[in-house]
């Protein structure tokens, strides 16, 4: 039976290299048809994870609550904007009284038009099922248009991982920017790009926030004790950055409850002393809530006002952390506490230091300390100081999900991602990224020794990520909302005009300290570039070198092999096919295990997959083979295949698998059908013998999953006999049992990628010196899966692009 069936494939492959075309054609289409029976892509189940994300109904009281929690983490680093915001915009002081109403104008209608009316009303509605990021853009638009580069998004497990189905009408411009976007791979590998590009400047956040922060937040120091030089304020700002640093460890779970009511006393100290300014030294400034006096601003010409915009555009940095932690809390809570709470405190406290300038302009360098009454000016300084690590807290936290998100996309090399609370999902701690953060924030600190230069870098990172945010929801209101085509071009208009003004003052200020976050970028940009593309040709090698499932039939239950007691897992990133290392080991070899399953982790573009829905498993060949295929898919916020209970889930499935499949092979429904054998009527009977061998193989085809409903079959009751045959789903699992008591093995394949000879030099250093650094540095397959090194099996392999 097993040799007709190879045979059969063998003819395949011949019928592939010549003989009629007719005969090619219907040759080939049977082998398709075998190896399809065989090992179909499980894509049944993929469009079980839909829109599984719908934000609830809170009741008005609980709904107050979740606002208030939200200003500890969203809105930390915007509230602490109001610490050098003036100073950067005069930092070679005002030399007309008048350019203070002017820059106070300029910051009220920024706020105005950026946080509250794109970010807030717009942007945040754009999340990824609650999830916010450059990263969660992009899953959502990878669901809605075949643009991922993604190694498992490929032609034989798309149906896997795309969730959205949606369709286009075929003259609407959504499909035809949906078609324009995926006629090209460059046009997917330059989206890709952008992400990335978003993904790095907001880690360069995640370094210059904490070092902004909190170096102004210490300056106050200098205030009420004068004999104090700037090296003691660098020297503070540096050690409570090493204690930020080094309990991150510890999570925000113990004292994240303390977040909010320190940014709220900050927000209420704030909003409370620009009142008592405004009042007491010059009410007029309130005439800045004309725009008027912007046109009069940029009137009086000169290029101080126009680079004056890169320190006004500090006023809203903070809204690429208030995106990324959008997953905390509903998007009704977020805007809530924008509009009542920060919006309104904030005007005050800028309106408030305006007054003050307006009568002590050559105090600009310490604006917010020497504005503050006397009699509250310490207290006033521990909660800067709290407000000021919160901030920073929040924007390490949200370098610590892109990067997790990174690394569910294949952009980022494997590091150790630690959950820090069981009951938050979102919360955790990458150690290697954290030290690295500390020590570029130390050496940006203590390099500058000035809120100036620290600032120039910061508003160069934070406008970049807002030109990427407005490119990305150009496609979001495209191919997700729908949005006709006048809108989009409106809303992109408008935010390219203020975000391009902005970002032409910054280049000006690219030699004061610009040039930090696109160092910082480029470098973070090449390293996930570099993986990526590294991995992506891994995943191409393992596609075109897997074996055909004719091959394995060929070999007869024994793989041609002696099957010795025990499982082997053999990992692999295909969703379909046996994997090279499979080949590779058993030709090398001359035993195998007794049963033998074919692990696959799969990252699918959606925030979490189900606990129910996370192991797929189906049967591969006949019943004799004992070979089977498990996939699991995670999401990009899930706690990930690191968790310690992944064998015990994964031979879980297993039995429950040959339970189902036992249950559904004793049903005598009329209305059961063989897929293989419905086809096998369509196709021309050429060859009796032929015809035979689809016979047999439909007794033998098994290819039902865990998820499937028990009413729904792919086979008849047909039996085959066989001296190792299992007689029923008791006896299978009673020898898997004794395998798995035997001993499990995982085999993982250690693949390593060389340049050609004739390759460019920029490709040679990209592969042989970048990527094969940092698979040396980055954690193994072995350390992600838990895997004891004594079960742990590496079977090498070289190939060459």
């Amino acid at each position: 039976m097993l040799r007709s069936v190879a045979k059969m494939a063998a003819r395949g492959v011949e019928a592939s290299t010549g003989g009629e075309i007719s005969e090619e054609s219907d040759e080939r289409g049977s082998m398709w048809d075998l190896d399809q029976q065989l090992d179909q892509p499980m894509d049944e189940e993929a469009g079980r994870v839909r829109n599984m994300y719908k934000e609830k109904k809170f009741s008005a009281i609980l709904l107050l609550q979740l606002s208030f929690q939200s200003l500890g983490v969203v809105y930390g680093d915007l509230g602490t904007s109001p610490l050098y915001v003036f100073y950067n915009t005069f930092p070679h002081g005002i030399k007309d009284p008048e350019d203070i109403i002017g820059a106070l104008s300029l910051i009220i209608y920024s706020l105005t038009l950026i946080p509250l009316l794109k970010y807030v009303f717009v942007v945040c509605k754009a999340n990824d099922n609650g999830q916010g990021g450059t990263f969660a853009l992009y899953s959502l638009l990878c669901r809605h248009a075949k643009v991922n580069t993604i190694p498992n998004q490929h032609r034989t497990d798309e149906e896997l991982t795309t969730y959205s189905r949606t369709t286009f009408h075929e003259q609407s411009f959504a499909a035809q920017t949906k078609r324009w976007l995926e006629k090209n791979a460059s046009r997917k590998n330059s989206l890709l790009i952008l992400v990335l590009v978003g993904t790095c400047m907001v880690i360069g956040d995640g370094i210059l926030t904490p070092a902004i922060s909190v170096l102004s937040a210490a300056g106050g120091l200098r205030v009420n004790l004068p004999h104090i030089n700037n090296g003691v304020v660098v020297v503070v700002a540096v050690v409570i950055l090493v204690s930020l640093f080094s309990v991150q460890h510890y999570g925000t779970d113990r004292v994240g409850w303390l977040f909010a009511p320190v940014v709220f006393l900050w927000f209420l100290f704030i909003a409370s002393i620009g009142m008592y300014n405004v009042c007491k030294h010059d009410p007029s400034v309130l005439k800045a809530f004309s725009p008027l006096y912007i046109y009069r601003y940029f009137k009086r010409g000169g290029q101080d006002r126009w680079t004056s915009l890169g320190g006004i555009m500090l006023s809203i940095t903070g809204i690429e952390a208030l995106f990324a932690d959008l997953s905390h809390f509903p998007v009704s809570a977020v805007q809530i506490a924008f509009t009542v709470i920060v919006f309104p405190c904030l005007l005050l406290a800028y309106s408030g230091q305006a007054a003050y300038l307006r009568k002590y302009p050559h105090h600009v360098e310490d604006a917010f300390y020497r504005s503050i009454p006397k009699s509250v000016y310490w207290p006033m300084f521990v909660i800067a100081t709290f407000a000021a690590i919160v901030a920073s807290q929040a924007t390490i936290s949200a370098t610590f999900s892109l990067i997790k998100q990174a690394l569910a996309h294949g952009c980022f090399p494997r590091v150790k991602v630690v959950h820090t609370s069981r009951k938050f999902l979102g919360q955790i701690y990458v150690p290697d990224i954290n030290w690295i953060l500390m020590i570029l924030c130390i050496a940006v600190t203590a390099g500058f020794k000035n809120q100036n230069q620290i600032g120039n870098a910061y508003g160069t990172a934070v406008v970049i990520v807002m030109l990427v945010t407005t490119l990305l929801m150009m496609l979001i209101m495209i191919l997700v909302w729908r949005c006709h085509w006048v809108l989009v071009l409106l809303f992109t208009f408008l935010s390219l005009v203020v975000e391009w003004t902005y970002f032409s003052a910054v280049l000006f200020k690219v030699n004061q300290g610009g040039w930090v976050p696109l160092v910082i970028a480029a470098a973070f940009l090449i390293i996930m570039y570099v993986w990526h593309y590294g991995t992506l040709k891994r995943y191409e090698f393992e596609m075109h070198s897997k074996v055909s499932m004719a091959w394995i039939l060929g070999l007869g239950p024994s793989l041609g092999l002696v099957r010795v007691p025990g499982i082997g897992l053999v990992y692999t990133e295909l969703a379909s096919g046996v994997p090279h290392i499979f080949s590779h080991f058993i030709t090398n070899l001359p035993a195998i295990h007794s049963v033998v399953a074919f692990v696959c982790v799969k990252n699918l573009p959606v925030y979490t997959v189900p606990e129910e829905e996370r192991f797929l498993v189906k049967r591969i060949g006949p019943k004799n083979f004992h070979m089977f295929r498990c996939v699991a898919r995670y999401g990009y916020r899930d706690l990930h295949k690191k968790d310690d209970n992944f064998e015990k889930r994964l031979f879980e499935s297993l039995f429950l698998f040959i339970r189902l499949e036992s249950m559904m092979e004793g049903c005598s429904d009329s209305d059961d059908y063989s897929i293989c054998g419905s086809r096998q009527q369509q196709q021309p009977h050429r060859d009796g013998n032929e015809t035979r061998n689809l016979e047999t193989f439909d007794t033998f085809d098994s290819v039902e999953s865990v998820m499937a409903p028990v009413g729904v079959t792919k086979r008849t009751s047909h039996t085959v006999t066989g001296s190792s045959q299992m007689s029923g789903g008791g006896d299978e699992l009673e020898f898997i049992n004794g395998c798995r008591d035997a001993g499990v093995v995982h085999i993982m394949g250690n693949t390593v990628i060389r340049a050609r000879r004739e390759a460019r030099f920029y490709k040679r250093i990209a592969i042989d010196y970048v990527y094969a650094f940092l698979r040396k540095i980055c954690r193994e397959n072995s350390a992600i899966f838990n895997v004891p090194q004594e079960s742990l099996l590496n079977v090498g392999q070289i190939f060459y692009v």
